[in-house]
């Protein structure tokens, strides 16, 4: 299936056609034909409207890369090509190329629009080959606000759409800043079941902040992590020992290259993502924002979030410290709290699960007879809870990770025992998500594994039932 101009998207061909009804902003380019899609009014038009007029300068860098990565790979022939060039052929080409970069990027421009609709976000783009993608509103499961650092330079923002069923996030880039954060808020509101001109009438959703991370809290976090500390001393033994065995300077650079990248992205790299993280509250989920050069703004809808992770690196424990992480179903925030205190993580936790008390979960660990002959040592970092709103799994005795699943949340259980568990008698039980992930108890007895199976399916059924609705902003429609 074709994607969209800037994301995954099922994209058709065809022209755009719809509700007058656009965001705030951005300037009308012209009026659809008339005939909307399945289930909106017949005979009605929408207003399409044009990206900011920095985007072609966004757009003109792609031909940029790429003739800049042909360039270097031919090396010396380019290289001397250019020398037999004269200064006035070079100047002139150097003109060509930069004019055929600058149409490139404006053609695109001019030629991508993009409309709100009674049901969708229609995004048209193509010069030869129009295609226009439709992206259904009941299907947005976020829709995140990011500001690069020349993003924010020039006072642009781009906007990055989650929607179930795509591996890929759709992109509108760039709106002006008032103009993005104004069609956010109308297409959570439209996701959330609002009418189409209450959703405009309604703009962006108050907040309250819950918690922020400072950055002293964070570097501090940072140098207290054993895997930090672990690809610090990577990245010094390494090399040395390569030069050593391969008496090549060359050898240990390039085996020293890749290792400063992993330093890089687990020690600055981090730590630039996520300085000054914000946690706040709103109609429409928690948000975040986050970022030194590259600030963030996305949002988490507390209705669709599969699995809550906690995690308590060793040399947190003392301080009591953890960080709190995410799976969401078609979504890639994974990172809820970086560094907090248990009971500020905690309380965030509750925004996301209502109801659970974490602190009042009892956890039983794997037993002593089978168990340490399955898995020596750690068997003692496995533990299971359950209470009637959630299952919870603990693993890890250097880093402890505890992950918890509302019953509802529950896709499949599964019961699995291999021979050598069989024959020490204990088993492990597997519980699948809708993010595609898995939790498991592991080393549990096997007699009540098996219980667990039958009692843990019952669970998930029931619980269901009564479970909040994927329409985060309300809890019954748009009449609550």
């Amino acid at each position: 299936m074709a994607s969209g101009p800037e994301g995954g998207g099922p994209v058709v061909s065809g022209a755009a056609g719809g509700d007058p009804g656009g965001p705030a902003g951005g300037d009308p380019v012209r009026t659809g034909t008339p005939g909307g899609a399945a289930g909106e009014p017949a005979g009605r038009a929408v207003t399409e409207r044009r990206l900011h007029p920095f985007t072609p300068l966004r757009r003109a860098w792609v031909p940029i890369a790429a003739t800049v990565g042909v360039l270097a790979q031919q090396g010396d022939r380019a290289a001397r090509w250019v020398a037999d060039l004269s200064t006035l052929l070079r100047l002139v080409t150097l003109a060509g190329v930069v004019l055929m970069f600058g149409v490139y990027g404006f053609l695109s421009w001019w030629f991508t629009h993009y409309a709100v609709t009674d049901t969708e976000l229609r995004i048209r783009t193509g010069l030869l080959f129009r295609r226009t993608a439709h992206i259904r509103l009941d299907r947005l499961q976020a829709v995140d606000v990011t500001r690069p650092l020349l993003a924010r330079l020039t006072g642009v923002a781009s906007l990055r759409l989650d929607v179930i069923g795509t591996e890929e996030k759709d992109r509108l880039a760039f709106l002006g800043e008032q103009e993005a954060v104004a069609l956010r808020a109308e297409l959570l509101a439209r996701a959330a079941g609002f009418a189409p001109e209450e959703a405009v009438r309604l703009g962006e959703a108050p907040q309250r902040e819950l918690l922020r991370v400072t950055p002293r809290e964070l570097a501090v976090s940072l140098a207290l992590s054993l895997g930090v500390l672990a690809a610090l001393a990577g990245g010094i033994v390494a090399p040395f020992v390569v030069w050593w065995f391969s008496s090549s300077p060359w050898v240990a650079l390039a085996t020293l290259l890749p290792m400063l990248g992993a330093v890089w992205a687990g020690t600055v790299g981090r730590f630039l993502t996520e300085y000054d993280w914000r946690v706040a509250e709103s109609p429409d989920g928690l948000r975040l924002d986050h970022g030194m050069l590259d600030r963030a703004h996305e949002t988490v809808p507390p209705g669709r979030v599969q699995t809550v992770r906690i995690v308590e690196p060793l040399l947190w424990r003392r301080s009591d410290r953890v960080r709190v992480e995410l799976a969401v179903a078609g979504s890639k925030n994974e990172v809820l709290v970086p560094v907090a205190s248990r009971a500020a993580a905690y309380a965030v936790i509750a925004r996301v699960l209502p109801g659970v008390d974490l602190a009042g979960l009892s956890f039983s660990g794997s037993p002593d007879t089978g168990s340490r002959w399955v898995v020596p040592v750690w068997w003692k970092g496995y533990a299971l809870a359950v209470s009637p709103e959630v299952f919870a799994a603990r693993h890890g005795r250097l880093c402890r990770r505890t992950e918890i699943v509302p019953h509802a949340k529950v896709q499949s259980v599964r019961f699995t025992q291999g021979p050598w568990a069989r024959a020490r008698g204990v088993a492990d039980v597997h519980v699948d998500t809708g993010a595609n992930g898995t939790v498991t108890a592991r080393l549990r007895e096997a007699s009540a594994a098996a219980r667990l199976l039958h009692e843990q399916a019952a669970r998930s059924h029931t619980s269901r039932a009564s479970a909040r609705p994927d329409r985060w902003m309300t809890e019954s429609g748009p009449e609550a």
